[in-house]
C-alpha cells in the first residue's frame, strides 16, 4: 500500500455567463445525518466501464441518475413487504453498497475503524474485510460517527473516502490496499457538519473528489487511479455532500459537481473549468441533490429556501430558464427522470411536512402532488418507483404523469433509514445503521 504525497495541479480561467446570486432565506440547519446527499445527472457517456447489466457499481446505480438498468422488477408485493433473501448486521454509517456481479461491498465503520467489507450477493456471507483507515470523527451536528459515500467500482478497483478524508484504493477482488490519501490533511480541508460525503467519480483513469481543500486551489482534486498521484486540482470552493458525476457537451466529456456554493463543470481529464455559476448559499444550509440533464437542459435543486433551477447548457456556457422554491425544492433526494417528467421529493428530512411531486420541468407546472408523503430517497426502475422513507416504509408507485398510483407499501424496519438504497439483479439492499437485507423483488 502507498501513501502519496500531496502535489499542485493546472487551472484555468472559467468562460461562460454568470448568474446572479438570489437572495435566499437561510433556516435551520439539518439535524441528522445526511449519507443520502447525492448529486446525479443523466450520464451521455454511457454506463460505468467494469458494469454489466443489472449491476450497481457506484452510488445510484450504473449512470448515477437513480435508475435500474435492465432491472425489471414485480408491480406487487405482499404486505410485510418483498421476501427478505438474506440479513446481516453491519457497522454504523450512512453509507449504501455497491453492487458488482456476486459481490456487495459495504463501507461502514466499527469502534475507531473504518472498514470495506465484501459479501456474496446470493447469501450475504463474507468474502474478505479489510480496515481502511482509522477514525476519531464525530459529527458536528446530529448523530452518526460512519462513513456516508458509497463505494465506487471501476474495473478491478473499488474506491472508498471516509468521513475524514481518507481516500483509498482497493483490489476488488482481496481488498487488498493498492494507495491511500489523506485528503483533508493534504490539502486543507474541513470536515463540515457531517463530515466528507461526496462519493468519488471515476472518469477513465482519474478519480475526481469534491475535497474542498484550502491550499492551492484544491476545492475539487483529479487522482490517478492506478497510483493515487495528483493529476490536477480546480476552485478554491468548499466541498458539498454531492457527488460527481460525468456527461458530455458535443461529444466532449464533462465533469459536473455542486460544492458548497457553486455549480462546476470541467474537463475530467485536465480539471480545466468549462464554466461556473453560484448555487446554494451560506449559513446552515447544504447542497445535496442533483442537477439532471436531458436534451441540452440541466436541472438544479436544494432547500432551505435556495430551490430549483432549470438551464440551457452546453460547451460554452449556460443560459438560466427559471428559478422557483415552489415546484421541487429537495434536501437531498435525486429526483427520478422519467419520459421528460421528474418525480421527487419535495421538502425537508428534519422539517416536515415532505410531499411526492411530479413536475414537468420545461412547463414548469406541477402535475400532481402526495401531500405529506414523508422524506424518501428513490430508485426507478422500468415504469415504476421505489420510494425508500426515512421512516423504514418502502412504497412502490407507477410512473404516471397523470396521478399518484401507488401499487404496494410495506415497513420494512423499524428504525430510521437514510442510506442510499441499490437495486441490482433483482435484489433491493437497504440498511440502517446496524442490519444490512436483500430483498427479492425480481419479476424474472
Amino acid at each position: 500500500m502507498r501513501e502519496i504525497p500531496a502535489a499542485s495541479g493546472r487551472l484555468t480561467k472559467p468562460r461562460g455567463s454568470r448568474v446572479p446570486a438570489c437572495r435566499r432565506r437561510a433556516v435551520d440547519v439539518v439535524t441528522r445525518g445526511l449519507g443520502a446527499l447525492t448529486c446525479v445527472v443523466v450520464c451521455l457517456s454511457g454506463p460505468c466501464p467494469s458494469a454489466r447489466a443489472g449491476d450497481w457499481p457506484q452510488i445510484l446505480g450504473q449512470n448515477r441518475n437513480g435508475i435500474a438498468v435492465e432491472e425489471p422488477i414485480v408491480s406487487r408485493w405482499p404486505a410485510e413487504g418483498p421476501p427478505v433473501s438474506w440479513e446481516r448486521p453491519v457497522g454504523s454509517g450512512f453509507a449504501g453498497v455497491a453492487v458488482v456481479g456476486d459481490r456487495v461491498l459495504v463501507f461502514q465503520r466499527e469502534r475507531s475503524s473504518e472498514l470495506l467489507e465484501s459479501l456474496d450477493a446470493g447469501s450475504g456471507t463474507p468474502i474478505w474485510r479489510k480496515s481502511s483507515a482509522e477514525t476519531t470523527f464525530y459529527p458536528q451536528v446530529g448523530g452518526g460517527d460512519g462513513p456516508l459515500c458509497v463505494p465506487t467500482v471501476a474495473g478491478d478497483v473499488v474506491v472508498t473516502y471516509g468521513a475524514q478524508g481518507v481516500l483509498t484504493a482497493h483490489r476488488l477482488d482481496t481488498g487488498e490496499i493498492l494507495w491511500q490519501r489523506a485528503t483533508h490533511k493534504d490539502f486543507g480541508a474541513q470536515e463540515g457538519y457531517f463530515g466528507a460525503g461526496s462519493s468519488p467519480l471515476v472518469a477513465g483513469d482519474t478519480v475526481i473528489v469534491n475535497v474542498g481543500g484550502s491550499r492551492a486551489q484544491s476545492g475539487i482534486v483529479g487522482f490517478d487511479l492506478a497510483t493515487g498521484e495528483t493529476r490536477w486540482t480546480q476552485s478554491a470552493e468548499q466541498a458539498s455532500y454531492s457527488a460527481p458525476v460525468l456527461t458530455e457537451f458535443s461529444g466532449v466529456p464533462a465533469a459536473i459537481v455542486i460544492t458548497r456554493l457553486k455549480c462546476i463543470a470541467l474537463d475530467p481529464k485536465t480539471g480545466g473549468l468549462f464554466w461556473q455559476f453560484p448555487f446554494g448559499q451560506r449559513g446552515p444550509t447544504v447542497n445535496g441533490a442533483a442537477p439532471l440533464m436531458w436534451d441540452g437542459r440541466m436541472f438544479v435543486t436544494a432547500s432551505y429556501g435556495i430551490g430549483a433551477a432549470c438551464y440551457d447548457v452546453g460547451l460554452g456556457g449556460f443560459k438560466p430558464l427559471w428559478e422557483s422554491d415552489n415546484l421541487l425544492s429537495s434536501q437531498y433526494t435525486t429526483p427520478i427522470l422519467h419520459d421528460g417528467v421528474l418525480y421527487g421529493i419535495h421538502g425537508r428530512d428534519d422539517v416536515p411536512p415532505s410531499d411526492l411531486v411530479c413536475i414537468d420541468p420545461i412547463k414548469q407546472t406541477t402535475l400532481w402532488r402526495e401531500p405529506s408523503f414523508g422524506y424518501a430517497t428513490l430508485i426507478g426502475a422500468g415504469n415504476q418507483v421505489i420510494a425508500v422513507k426515512t421512516d423504514g416504509t418502502i412504497v412502490l408507485f407507477a410512473c404516471d404523469r397523470n396521478a399518484y398510483r401507488p401499487l404496494a407499501k410495506s415497513r420494512v424496519f423499524r428504525s430510521t433509514v437514510r442510506a442510499l438504497p441499490a437495486l441490482a439483479n433483482g435484489g433491493l439492499y437497504l440498511r440502517d445503521e446496524s442490519t444490512l437485507k436483500r430483498f427479492d423483488v425480481s419479476a424474472r
